[in-house]
């Protein structure tokens, strides 16, 4: 397993240094779904949810969180992304829609936290939107599909 690395020799949290890193091409996706009663999806699935577009709006928030992820997450390095894409699916037999996240850079530092940032994000909003009708949807699966880029390379879920 790899050392933490934001931790500094005397245990102390700390921004790790990028400085001395090359710029290489980086890329994270991620994933979760939002659980919910059959009833709350059917407005998702007819456009009937009272606040509006729900999966649009979400999308928007999505690409919005990956943008402010060091705001909210105390050591991450601000990033200039390239590309962020939303996708966002609806599944009856679940009951639930599935968001998955990808974010591109061209960086120091990878983009892993971004594409996980962007899914909650995302599915908040989902929550947010429907609250009125389900305030028992449940998040869950939120977690890393795949990175690539930087010293560490290519990791796929599973490997």
């Amino acid at each position: 397993m790899s050392a933490l690395t934001h931790f500094d020799s005397a245990g102390l949290a700390h921004m790790v240094d990028v400085g001395d890193k090359p710029e290489t091409r980086r890329s994270a996706s991620a994933t979760g779904f939002i659980t919910m009663k059959p009833e709350t999806l059917r407005l998702v699935q007819e456009g009937r949810a009272g606040k509006g577009d729900v999966i649009g709006v979400a999308r928007l928030a999505a690409i919005q969180g990956s943008k402010h992820t060091s705001q909210l997450i105390p050591l991450c390095h601000p990033l200039a992304l390239t590309h962020v894409s939303a996708e966002f699916s609806l599944d009856e037999t679940a009951s639930r829609v599935t968001v998955v996240v990808t974010t591109e850079t061209v960086g120091r530092t990878g983009v892993e936290m971004e594409a996980l940032t962007a899914v909650m994000a995302g599915l908040l909003t989902v929550y947010d939107m429907l609250k009125a009708v389900d305030r028992g949807m449940c998040i869950d699966g939120v977690r890393l599909l795949e990175k690539q880029g930087g010293k560490s390379g290519h990791w796929r879920a599973g490997n």
